[in-house]
């Protein structure tokens, strides 16, 4: 789906109309080239590595899954479709590129997969009730791709920063997870306003258990993209 920041519609009418389309989108999805954006390298859940590519590298998808964690308590199917999830909250601009493949189906990548993030602002809140800041829902392209626009997160609770990601190639099935960021660029961020109105931790991620426990294949390889930051990642479901 082409980036459309005001449009609202269903994910659910979306992957409905997705299934409709039949075997032939995805077919012709899983025929073309692997997504030439991502994450080189990734690794798998079995044996976590760090990522050895770059924000901004090319190059074919790895087969590999993604590590699954939980939703944690603050999701909400709010089915907002769109790319920039910022809703007017200040911040350090982050440029999130995912690709979506299907490891069971030779790593091709998986086309109208609806993607849900969702993370915490500057202070470590995250929108509830009515509120929809940063949060939101993308659907994957022919090649597996889909773009988010939003700020570097808070910090809170005693847990390495993150954003939450839920994949679902369809209505029936879902993947979900969460990235990390390398702890100097933490550091560097929060020194900014407005995260610098709270007193950072001096080890933002090693506090974390489920950092220490998946952070080496879920950390973003993260490079400057103007006056922010900009990542990539290919993330493998089954």
């Amino acid at each position: 789906m082409a980036e459309n920041d005001t449009h609202r519609t269903s994910r659910r009418a979306v992957l409905r109309a997705a299934g409709t389309a039949g075997a032939a989108a995805l077919a012709a999805a899983c025929a073309g080239p692997a997504g030439t954006r991502g994450a080189a390298g990734q690794p798998s859940a079995s044996a976590p590595r760090p990522p050895t590519g770059t924000g901004t590298g090319t190059g074919s998808p790895s087969c590999v899954l993604a590590v699954a964690a939980g939703a944690g308590p603050y999701y909400l199917d709010l089915e907002r479709v769109r790319s920039d999830i910022t809703e007017g909250v200040g911040g350090v601009p982050f440029r999130l590129d995912l690709t979506v493949v299907r490891v069971s189906a030779g790593c091709r990548p998986l086309a109208a997969a609806s993607v849900d993030v969702w993370h915490a602002d500057p202070s470590g809140a995250y929108s509830t009730g009515k509120s929809t800041f940063l949060r939101g829902t993308q659907v994957t392209d022919a090649a597996g791709r889909c773009v988010f626009r939003t700020i570097v997160p808070g910090w809170y609770a005693g847990l390495a920063p993150h954003i939450h990601f839920k994949v679902h190639p369809d209505h029936r099935t879902e993947t979900t997870s969460q990235f990390f960021f390398p702890e100097d660029l933490l550091l560097e961020v929060y020194a900014r306003q407005p995260y610098a109105r709270r007193r950072a931790p001096e080890h933002p991620n090693q506090r974390d258990s489920r950092y220490r426990a998946a952070g080496a294949a879920m950390t973003l390889a993260v490079s400057p993209d103007g006056d922010g930051y900009r990542a990539a990642y290919t993330v493998g479901i089954a």
